[in-house]
């Protein structure tokens, strides 16, 4: 069975900074890539950030450029979304995903088979 477990989301305010983390069971995180989706009430659920499995390159949705980080720890079977100067239009859930879809592919969400439960992220002043 495989399940992926979001953790690390809260209520911060504006400028501050947040790790989310996804822990995988079930597959090697290794064999997939991991990508980070959003949705806030009303909206489609939108990409945020990848990292392939090879781990040599990373895509970023443009407003979080230089902002966010995807990374991943193989060994811990985790990957982690590093989120930094915060605003408010970054409140939503969170979800981590894997899947083996080709790189062209890699911001949509079809190309991702298992998908975590989500977080809660919150930004408020």
């Amino acid at each position: 069975q495989v399940q992926l477990v979001e953790s690390g989301g809260g209520s911060v305010q504006p400028g501050d900074s947040l790790r989310l983390s996804c822990l995988v069971s079930g597959r090697a995180v290794r064999n997939y890539n991991v990508g980070w989706f959003r949705q806030t009430p009303g909206k489609e659920r939108e990409f945020v950030a990848a990292i392939r499995r090879s781990g040599d390159s990373t895509h970023y949705k443009d407003s979080v450029k230089g902002r966010f980080t995807v990374s991943r720890d193989n060994g811990k079977n985790t990957a982690y979304l590093q989120m930094n100067s915060l605003i408010t239009d970054d409140t939503a859930i969170y979800y981590c995903a894997i899947g083996t879809t080709i790189l062209s592919n890699i911001r949509s969400a079809s190309g991702y088979n298992f998908w975590g439960q989500g977080t809660q992220v919150t930004v408020s002043s």
